[in-house]
């Protein structure tokens, strides 16, 4: 993005840069609806937008897009700037600009997240921040959850809903050779080689039962029934079906 010369058609090398006194004049014009003076300050900004989006150039969002919504930010930070307060007009529209790029990067986000779980999660972020503010240190889960009057939970839930998903392919260690990827440390206790292995050996095993045979193991051992249910289901004493359980077994061990 930083070498880009041309964004959304804008050639960034010929963009203008106004001075203070150019800006003041300008904004008493805008005052006074003068569109064409609004034109020319917004042209004249535009480099701020610039520097801005750059701050997000590494989330993978398109330049082109960042930069229109950039150019929002600016725009209402334009038409709501009030001169008689003494401040810089990038003082004030830089805030406003982040804010715009972020909200476009939250609603648009890959994973789509319901309203009201963005507005808490808006609400608990802004708490937070006036925790921080207040007293220079971040606050607990349960104390935001008292500050907002919500479950913590709820909180929770609702800013893991608005964080940024790590793609598997993020490489987070390199030491000069081989990249380690987040993939590389993500474990599958449950699709391993092992147990596809003895799925495929009691699969085996007890192809070599009679019918009835694998009918108690289903029962048992894949149903979780009792040896006394099973004896009520197929019709036989809880006995027979221990007897016919022991020689099942027995039997698939030699295989497995």
């Amino acid at each position: 993005m930083t070498n880009k010369v041309e964004i959304c058609g804008v050639n960034t090398s010929t963009l203008p840069v106004l001075s203070r006194e150019e800006k003041d004049e300008l904004f008493v014009k805008i005052k006074k609806g003068d569109m064409e003076a609004r034109d020319t300050f917004i042209r004249g900004n535009l480099r701020l937008v610039l520097s801005v989006i750059q701050r997000f150039s590494n989330r993978g969002e398109n330049p082109d897009d960042l930069f229109q919504v950039g150019c929002i930010g600016l725009i209402k930070a334009i038409d709501n700037f009030d001169t008689s307060i003494g401040v810089q007009f990038s003082t004030y529209a830089v805030p406003m600009i982040i804010g715009e790029v972020r909200r476009f990067l939250r609603d648009e986000g890959p994973i789509r997240v319901s309203r009201s779980l963005k507005d808490t999660a808006y609400k608990a972020l802004r708490a937070k921040e006036q925790y921080i503010n207040t007293h220079s240190k971040e606050p607990t889960i349960s104390e935001l959850a008292k500050m907002l009057d919500i479950p913590k939970e709820d909180i929770v839930i609702a800013l893991d809903a608005i964080s940024d998903p790590i793609s598997l392919y993020e490489p987070i260690y390199h030491d000069g050779g081989e990249a380690i990827y987040v993939m590389d440390q993500v474990r599958d206790t449950k699709n391993t080689d092992t147990n596809w292995l003895e799925s495929i050996a009691l699969n085996e095993a007890m192809k070599h039962l009679t019918s009835r045979e694998k009918h108690i193991l289903d029962l048992r051992f894949f149903r979780g029934k009792t040896q006394m249910e099973v004896a009520t289901e197929i019709g036989i004493s809880q006995a027979q079906v221990s007897r016919l359980e022991k020689s099942a077994l027995k039997q698939m061990r030699k295989y497995v």
